[in-house]
């Protein structure tokens, strides 16, 4: 079993930039796959980014395409998004996610192929 720890949500004005950072433990994590999600009031959990356990290959939603960036660093068991260009609809809580199969070489963007999730963290970006 792993654990999840999200940070670096906030509050920032549209068009600001934020770094979240997820924190795992409890296994070695660098086998698996991580993603991220947020979800909005009164809305579904909607994919934002994934990445292989090997850095390799990343995915993204449509909505964060050429504004975010994923990434890892397998030695410190943390996996990162960076949020540039940041709009009101970016607004919303981000979980962090382990995927439930190691070594897989494409990043899944659907909740069900995540195992583990943190306890999220809060982005509120004002328009």
């Amino acid at each position: 079993q792993v654990q999840l720890v999200e940070s670096g949500g906030g509050l920032v004005q549209a068009g600001g930039s934020l770094r979240l950072s997820c924190a795992a433990s409890g296994r070695a994590n660098s086998e698996y796959g991580m993603g991220w999600f947020r979800q909005a009031p009164g809305e579904e959990r909607e994919f934002v980014a994934a990445i292989t356990w090997s850095g390799d290959s990343t995915a993204y939603g449509d909505s964060v395409k050429g504004r975010f960036t994923i990434s890892r660093d397998n030695a410190k068991n943390t996996v990162y998004l960076q949020m540039n260009s940041l709009k009101p609809e970016d607004t919303g809580v981000y979980y962090c996610a382990a995927e439930k199969r190691r070594f897989r070489t494409v990043p899944p963007n659907h909740y069900s192929d995540y195992g583990n999730w943190g306890q999220g963290t809060q982005v509120t970006v004002s328009s």
